[in-house]
């Protein structure tokens, strides 16, 4: 069985390095926001929805986020193959589904698919939704080139 947290997935230097940028990307656009790579329960019903080709990790506000609607970043990063196979090198990521949350559930989703448009009864206000797309853009530069060299805006 594979883990879903991100912490307990990563087996080799590269897919940690090009994790810890993931984190500096999410924090370069939201400098609150505190990373968590161990956002489920290791329990029965959690491992039940365990998908073997993705990493889940979280960033949670010190409080509520008007602009983003949300208190939390709930991030899955979906890969070609199964991460524990990958030994030497990062494996290819395919998608990302970013979800706003709060104690209550999901308000919305951002998908890394289509126009990568939010969707949810309670969106992110427009400039929010454009900095959540650039992390997108720029943790696909990540997994496929290393780290990006320019800052983010």
């Amino acid at each position: 069985m594979n883990p879903v947290n991100a912490a307990a997935a990563v087996h080799s230097v590269a897919l940690a390095q090009a994790l810890a940028s993931s984190i500096t990307l999410v924090r370069r656009q939201f400098p609150a926001a505190q990373p968590n790579l161990s956002p489920w329960r290791d329990d029965p019903h959690t491992r039940h929805w365990d998908e073997a080709a993705t990493l889940d990790l979280a960033f949670h506000f010190p409080g509520w986020s008007p602009r983003l609607q949300c208190r939390s970043l709930l991030l899955q990063l979906r890969f070609m193959s199964e991460v524990c196979d990958m030994d030497l090198s990062c494996p290819t990521l395919l998608g990302i589904v970013m979800r706003g949350m709060t104690f209550d559930g999901e308000r919305w989703r951002l998908a890394t698919l289509g126009d990568w448009l939010p969707a949810g009864p309670h969106l992110p206000q427009r400039d929010q939704v454009e900095q959540l797309q650039l992390i997108c853009r720029e943790m696909f530069e990540v997994f496929e080139h290393g780290v990006p060299n320019h800052t983010g805006s």
